[in-house]
């Protein structure tokens, strides 16, 4: 019996610290990052600019995007809940592409940012859809882990953070055509994510990027 409880004890113990590991499993949810390389990722000019460490995606260096081109969905995301653990060094800025597609170098010019900022200059904080619907007010706070959500249906866009509801907007038809967002960035059909380096002055890490398709 004593065996056989310690034996129990161990497998809950182990359950306990893969679940941990494995946030929102069981719920529909698929890990895009595996916590070890790049698989399934791609970045062009500036690649240096992304690092991996402990399991976590650290971005600081200049101008450079990491775009997810792995198998799942054919990395064509339409509708679909994202969500990323994220951490912001002081003064840093990045943020996390949704509808966008693979570009070599530069800023994305196509899709939306969903602003990653809580100290940087720039007065467009984390959860803003970046020169689309902004927001002013910080939701968390540097050098500690918070969970950013993108959730998508259709035109309809909802952005929170550690839970809460940044941002609820829903775009205009007249968006959609090409060049058509505030950002003179199209807007397409259905795309891919991507995560920023916006700067050599912007340290900021990623982890636990999972996605779950909604119909």
């Amino acid at each position: 019996m004593k065996l056989f409880l310690n034996t129990t004890l161990t497998l809950l113990l182990a359950l306990s610290a893969w679940a941990a590991e494995n946030p929102d499993n069981e719920k529909g949810w698929i890990g895009l990052f595996d916590g070890k390389t790049f698989n399934g990722w791609q970045v062009g000019k500036n690649a240096e600019s992304f690092k991996i460490q402990d399991g976590v995606i650290v971005v600081n260096g200049n101008v450079a995007h990491l775009f997810y081109v792995g198998d799942v969905a054919q990395h064509q995301f339409k509708n679909f809940h994202f969500k990323a653990d994220v951490m912001t060094f002081p003064n840093a800025n990045s943020g996390i592409y949704f509808h966008t597609k693979y570009q070599e170098e530069g800023f994305p010019k196509f899709g939306i940012e969903c602003q990653v900022n809580n100290s940087h200059r720039d007065p467009k904080r984390t959860g803003s859809l970046w020169g689309i619907k902004d927001n002013l007010e910080v939701p968390a706070k540097d050098n500690v882990w918070f969970c950013e959500e993108i959730i998508v249906r259709g035109l309809h866009i909802v952005i929170k953070v550690d839970g809460k509801t940044v941002v609820d907007f829903t775009l205009p038809e007249a968006a959609t055509g090409e060049n058509q967002l505030p950002t003179h960035n199209t807007w397409l059909p259905q795309g891919t994510f991507a995560l920023q380096g916006h700067d050599p002055g912007s340290k900021v890490c990623f982890k636990n990027i999972r996605v779950k398709i909604l119909e």
